[in-house]
């Protein structure tokens, strides 16, 4: 299966993206070398670069490490090709406008019969490639249509509700673990996915939320997040497998997490509950 990675923080911060764990599953110490790609939004817009080649042994991996990008919210994914050709147009995260915004997508699993399957099938968007993904994103995009058609960001619990009800058809047909980001809100929804011990089970993704004082920096294997000012950074980081050996959560299965901000949020609150804070 694919490796996810995604970032949502309080307040635009310089994101130094080296890959350097996370590629190694994409070519060094893992099956994934089908092709990578990291969308991440800078102000209203959005910036995507994809590649057909490993992100271990990537040029272009190795720039964006040279050149951290400021963003709140990012998207990262390393493919291993189950379905479709090994190419760019084939590559995660895919992006579709909708509303006046760039809405982002990444899936890892397999939706077996998709193609067949009434529910998930596009009509206002078009896939452009071959994967079951792009699929399944474009039929999100057709539920997602009526919301966004106000000119203005819907509310989140109905939001939450099309998600939550596309995430369960997705389950049907085949392991389901996926990011989404509107703009707004990041979503993620865990599933089942190839474990190491070669069982296709929970957890499917696993998130940690940190803190650090205005002006502090993060660090992990392969990312470092340096707070640019404006206050106490917050950060939310989701992940297929953790990154670090900190206290990473595993998400249940069939369980849908919207961060905002760098907070998880909950009935339309900021709130972290009983999971697990980091401060630095």
């Amino acid at each position: 299966m694919c490796e996810l990675f995604a970032m949502s923080a309080r307040h635009p911060t310089t994101v130094s993206l080296s890959l350097e764990e996370f590629s190694r599953h994409g070519g060094l110490s893992g099956p994934h070398k089908d092709g990578w790609g990291i969308g991440w939004y800078e102000e209203t817009d959005i910036r995507l670069v994809k590649e057909r080649d490993p992100a271990a042994s990537s040029a272009c991996v190795r720039f964006i490490q040279a050149n951290p990008f400021l963003s709140s919210l990012a998207i990262s994914h390393i493919r291993k090709a189950t379905r479709g050709l090994v190419a760019s147009r084939n590559c995660q995260p895919f992006v579709r406008e909708l509303g006046g915004t760039w809405h982002c997508f990444a899936h890892n699993g397999d939706l077996k019969d998709i193609a067949g399957d009434r529910r998930f099938r596009a009509r206002r968007f078009l896939p452009v490639g071959e994967t079951d993904s792009e699929q399944a994103f474009c039929a999100l995009m057709d539920a997602l249509r009526p919301l966004w058609s106000l000119g203005r960001v819907p509310p989140i619990g109905e939001r939450r509700q099309i998600v939550a009800r596309f995430a369960a058809a997705m389950r049907e047909l085949g392991p389901a673990n996926f990011l989404y980001c509107d703009g707004d809100a990041m979503f993620a929804h865990a599933n089942r996915r190839h474990q190491s011990d070669g069982s296709i089970s929970a957890p499917g993704m696993w998130w940690l939320a940190r803190r650090c004082p205005a002006g502090g920096e993060l660090a992990a294997e392969g990312l470092r997040i340096a707070s640019e000012g404006g206050g106490e950074q917050e950060v939310c980081l989701l992940a297929s497998v953790p990154l670090t050996a900190e206290g990473w959560v595993p998400l249940a299965e069939g369980e849908i997490l919207v961060a905002r901000q760098g907070r998880i949020e909950v009935e339309g609150e900021f709130s972290h509950g009983d999971r697990t804070v980091l401060s630095t």
